[in-house]
């Protein structure tokens, strides 16, 4: 008997050494595909999102841009060409709870700590990821502020915007990550004054100041609705084009 019972395992063992390769013989359920070179990824989640279109076809980098992720101008006339056109949806249920922000970004930082370093000069941080030093200049009216309680991080597309455009229909995750966006360009650090003057206006309805940020504006506010699957108005597709008319390249 006991020979065999080994006679059978060495049979057994022979036949996972030559079908090994095919199906993985003693292997754990699952680990081929896990191992295929590509992570699998949960069912309902999204690919990473993209750093934004490569530099144009003239091989220059756009690293002069204040926001990542921006598109060309022809980028821009495109994605605005696709955006679906309809009157905003109601505000009912909107509360900016329901764009939970601002994240943490690790090492004690939050999105907007974060925002912070990235468009400031010679930023200095404390302990908490807090800026205690710097200077910031905002593009929406042209002013300079050397403290950082002097000014807002702004909402290319506002929160209240986004929902009247289609992220009343979102979950509460997709809007976390809309509101605390550091990819596409969605988040600039502009003076307090500026952003609530804009407040939750379409471009139709509010225009920077200074009108040397018009395209980056009209280039940002049409690829964070493309990226998002967000409508926009009539008047604010007009608005949008005059935008990017002012863009010299």
């Amino acid at each position: 008997m006991r020979l065999r019972q080994r006679r059978v395992a060495a049979l057994v063992v022979a036949v996972c050494a030559v079908g090994a390769t095919l199906a993985g013989c003693g292997g754990k359920s699952g680990d081929a595909t896990a191992s295929s070179g590509s992570p699998s990824r949960p069912a309902g989640t999204s690919a990473p999102a993209s750093k934004g279109p490569a530099p144009s076809g003239d091989g220059k980098s756009r690293a002069g841009d204040p926001l990542p992720g921006l598109p060309t101008t022809g980028e821009a006339r495109k994605q605005l060409a696709a955006l679906k056109t309809e009157k905003p949806h109601s505000m009912s249920g909107y509360s900016r709870a329901k764009f939970p922000h601002w994240a943490q970004q690790g090492n004690k930082c939050d999105t907007r700590e974060t925002v912070l370093e990235r468009d400031g000069q010679g930023v200095k941080r404390d302990g908490e990821c807090r800026a205690v030093a710097g200077t910031w200049h905002s593009l929406y009216d042209d002013k300079t502020a050397d403290k950082a309680g002097q000014v807002d991080i702004d909402h290319i597309v506002p929160l209240a915007n986004a929902w009247r455009s289609g992220a009343d229909k979102w979950d509460d995750e997709r809007r976390k990550t809309f509101a605390n966006d550091l990819t596409h360009p969605q988040l600039l650090t502009v003076s307090a004054a500026s952003n609530r003057s804009k407040g939750d206006q379409s471009p139709d309805q509010w225009q920077p100041p200074a009108k040397s940020a018009w395209c980056f504006y009209g280039r940002g506010w049409t690829s964070v609705k493309s990226t998002y699957g967000l409508s926009v108005t009539e008047e604010e597709r007009g608005m949008l084009t005059k935008m990017l008319d002012t863009c010299t390249s």
